[in-house]
């Protein structure tokens, strides 16, 4: 019992960074006209602040999960947290003390910084759940969590980033390295990293030697799963995309067209998110170690976004609660899909190279939400074509899955 009440510690703990993660990003979408008139900047470089974060992410996630197998998971998450913190106090300082065209130069460059912690932050938490767990259900139940914990976030988020800029417009800006600091406690004192030097691979001390045999070992293992671990990749890029353009589709249509800002805005946009996290939690509960219902689950979830997204484009969606309500269909399917691509990258990877192979998952997400903002921001004129690409992207997403994720039937 103490063992499970420990196990539960640990957990809401490392529940803790996804949601930091989270609101590191997030947090900022439903300002960002805000921030656009305060920084008197153009809409791309307005969503160049959401890019930049995830764009260094991209190049940093594999590298962290190699250090994360190769130093131990917990130590790459409390550095990694740490500088997260440090990026978020150079933007913060940057928007209070600096002019609008200095400032938003260094408010680039904390997000930068703060990209490339979060790369060591948040992806290496799925691997150090796997690790955690031996119970496959239990596995899947607590990943179920730590998605939920994204993604409640995200609904958190526009409420609370709305809610922060109305005391000050870069409070939202200024906040991260607190919540940092605070995350990064937690970690410290309740996380126990299971001892992973049994199953980790032998390798040569010589460092050149060590790097070479790492890269050997994923190029084998992409070559015996790749079929399916390259359709997830893909899966989970496209998903981030269609959730985060859509996200800052929303954030300015509404300030825009509907004249709806402050705490009523952050509200609107969370009903959507608030989709995502209800399914997350769900699915995480019910596809246990199954693998075929992970994938029924992820296809049913990209069937619904891909209805959504072309009704969108389809439909006059100037009806406010008509499009709001369309959004949250969406966000249902995102939720059905994500917690299922998370079970299966976790469920069917080994210990000793779930840190890399999942930071290769991850990264191929932060390119889904680099994407997202900067393709949205350049197509806003023209917002049914913008709709037809997310139903294009889902519909590619459900093709994938349903013929490239093949589940063993004794799974």
């Amino acid at each position: 019992m103490k063992h499970k009440q420990k196990k539960k510690l640990d957990l809401a703990a490392l529940s803790t960074i996804p949601l930091i993660m989270t609101l590191a990003n997030s947090m900022l979408i439903p300002i960002l006209p805000i921030m656009q008139r305060e920084l008197k900047i153009s809409d791309l470089q307005t969503s160049l602040i959401i890019t930049v974060y995830a764009a260094v992410s991209i190049v940093c996630i594999p590298l962290a999960g190699y250090l994360s197998d190769r130093f131990g998971r917990k130590r790459i998450i409390v550095i990694g947290l740490a500088v997260v913190a440090l990026g978020g106090l150079i933007s913060g300082l940057a928007a209070w003390l600096m002019d609008a065209h200095g400032g938003y130069d260094v408010i680039l460059l904390g997000r930068f910084v703060q990209g490339i912690g979060a790369a060591g932050a948040f992806p290496i938490v799925l691997p150090l759940v796997g690790d955690m767990f031996d119970d496959k259900e239990e596995v899947s139940s607590a990943l179920g969590m730590i998605e939920t914990s994204n993604t409640f976030g995200k609904v958190l988020s526009p409420v609370l980033g709305s809610a922060l800029a109305l005391v000050l417009w870069f409070l939202p800006l200024a906040v991260i390295p607190l919540i940092a600091v605070l995350s990064i406690l937690a970690v410290i004192f309740f996380v126990k990293s299971p001892d992973t030097s049994k199953s980790a691979p032998t390798l040569d001390p010589n460092t050149n030697k060590r790097f070479r045999t790492f890269v050997h070992h994923t190029a084998v293992l992409l070559s015996q799963k790749g079929h399916w671990l390259y359709a997830i990749f893909a899966i989970g890029c496209l998903v981030m995309f269609i959730m985060f353009g859509f996200l800052y589709y929303l954030s300015s249509v509404l300030e825009q067209h509907y004249h709806i800002e402050g705490i009523k805005k952050g509200l609107l946009l969370a009903i959507p998110l608030s989709g995502i996290c209800i399914l997350s939690f769900i699915t995480g509960k019910i596809v246990g170690e199954n693998k075929l219902r992970m994938k029924v689950f992820g296809v049913i979830g990209l069937i619904a976004l891909t209805a959504a997204m072309l009704t969108c484009g389809i439909v006059n969606t100037k009806s406010l609660w008509f499009l709001i309500s369309l959004m949250f269909i969406s966000g249902a399917g995102i939720g059905l899909v994500l917690p299922s691509l998370d079970a299966l990258i976790t469920e069917g990877i080994e210990k000793k190279q779930r840190g890399t192979i999942t930071s290769l998952y991850s990264s191929a997400r932060f390119i889904g939400v680099a994407l997202g903002p900067l393709i949205a921001s350049v197509m806003l004129k023209s917002e049914e074509w913008l709709f037809y690409l997310f139903a294009g992207s889902a519909l590619l997403c459900f093709i994938l899955a349903l013929f490239t994720i093949k589940p063993k039937k004794s799974e």
